[in-house]
């Protein structure tokens, strides 16, 4: 283990699956996609059956509302001590090089560990390490529940850095061919090809976290954004996973003065990307509502009053163009409900995206409403599938720039909850890699 303190990271030893397992089987997706969808998770089962896996050491969202969550901790602590003892696991002390392919996309990433000491999610942060968007407490206990007692961790954590000039990450990828590959493999449910790659190389190693502390340097990051009052650095942006980062720094305020700062708590596993990576892409987070019992429509309108208007009888492809090309100041967003798609309309937002309109709205809406339940959505098929469901429906949102989410979170904090994703649910990061958090 290497610390940057300054830079808030630290090069990591990481478990990986000792050669013979197979790997299709070890890796699979964040535990927070098909949220709504059993049925994958089921499919996942099947194809998976008794080989080791991450899916024995993780707990699958989808399977929250089903009961049974304190049998199935337990049984995701207990299949972690039992891989821990009967060596299912190899040690890997160093930076890897991930490389992702799905679809025609390739997306690269550096495994690292961030310190938890440098990480706020507390809205107005001026941490080194901050969340993007607004962290919802309420989500953090059940997840709590689940690390606390554990003695590893599988992140699903992505964490985004600005490099334009791409001197973190990209000058790994044009040595790639004469790294040492540690895995190299399919993943399950056509959601691409895995490969990693070691950096054992101590030039390109320097190269790396130099590059970091560059982008850490208060000048730099001042001069960078064109800032004329005091922010605190901003290098790494939590893009996926933040209620997960967020658990882990709640158990470490916790315990920290019981364990000590050198305990290995301290610290969490993530993979961190270039937000100018060509093969990351955003997408919007959908909602999709359940048993709604009342006319929603009518429910915004008094709402937004003369605000909001609305364009009905469209068909799908219709509502997506009108979405998705909106150039007005008004902001656009798809509704669907009983097979009819909609867009509604909102002039002088208050907020400075469409996802924030819509939120605020159904925040309060929620609190009204408690038979209706809510689910942020990957994916304008799934939503429509579901939205168009008896009793169900559906919130099409248009995709934020993602060359603006910085200097956004810099200048304005944290963004609405759920606002964009990094591509759609197959595209999520896949558990693989581990660590030691005991």
């Amino acid at each position: 283990m290497k610390n940057f303190e300054k830079s808030g990271f630290q090069i990591a030893d990481i478990l990986l699956p000792k050669n013979g397992i197979n790997l299709s089987k070890w890796a699979v997706i964040a535990c927070d996609q098909f949220t709504s969808q059993l049925e994958y998770w089921q499919q996942i089962e099947d194809r998976i059956g008794a080989a080791p896996s991450t899916l024995r050491m993780i707990l699958p969202e989808a399977h929250l509302e089903r009961g049974e969550v304190s049998r199935r901790i337990a049984e995701t602590q207990e299949a972690m001590h039992t891989y821990l003892q009967n060596g299912t696991f190899r040690i890997f002390s160093g930076l890897i090089l991930v490389e992702r392919k799905v679809t025609d996309k390739t997306r690269y990433g550096l495994m690292l560990a961030l310190d938890l000491e440098q990480y706020d999610f507390s809205k107005g942060s001026q941490s080194l390490i901050r969340a993007t968007e607004g962290t919802i407490i309420e989500r953090i206990p059940p997840r709590v529940q689940i690390r606390e007692d554990a003695p590893l961790e599988f992140p699903h954590i992505i964490v985004l850095i600005d490099d334009p000039l791409k001197t973190v990450i990209e000058p790994a990828i044009a040595q790639k061919e004469n790294l040492r590959q540690l895995y190299d493999f399919e993943l399950l449910q056509g959601s691409g090809h895995l490969r990693g790659y070691a950096i054992e190389n101590k030039e390109l190693e320097d190269q790396i976290t130099n590059a970091l502390e560059k982008l850490a340097d208060p000048d730099t990051f001042k001069q960078k954004y064109g800032l004329s009052t005091e922010k605190g650095v901003l290098l790494f942006a939590v893009g996926d996973g933040n209620h997960s980062l967020a658990t882990a720094k709640t158990i470490w305020e916790k315990k920290k003065n019981q364990v000590g700062m050198d305990d290995p708590s301290r610290y969490a596993l993530v993979e961190v990307e270039n937000v100018h990576d060509t093969g990351l892409e955003f997408e919007p987070i959908h909602r999709n509502l359940f048993n709604v019992q009342t006319d929603i429509l009518t429910e915004m309108q008094s709402f937004f009053g003369n605000r909001m208007t609305v364009q009905s009888g469209l068909d799908e492809s219709t509502m997506v163009s009108i979405v998705d090309d909106n150039n007005s100041n008004q902001f656009q967003i798809g509704f669907i409900r009983g097979g009819n798609f909609s867009v509604i309309r909102i002039s002088e937002p208050s907020s400075n995206l469409p996802v924030g309109e819509l939120q605020n709205f159904l925040d309060q809406w929620l609190k009204k409403s408690p038979q209706t339940k809510i689910d942020y959505v990957h994916g304008a098929d799934v939503t429509f599938q579901i939205g168009n469901l008896p009793g169900n429906c559906g919130f099409y949102l248009p995709t934020m720039k993602k060359a603006d989410l910085f200097k956004t979170v810099i200048l304005d904090g944290a963004l609405p909850r759920k606002t964009f994703s990094m591509g759609a649910a197959k595209e999520k990061r896949f558990y693989m890699e581990g660590r030691r958090i005991k």
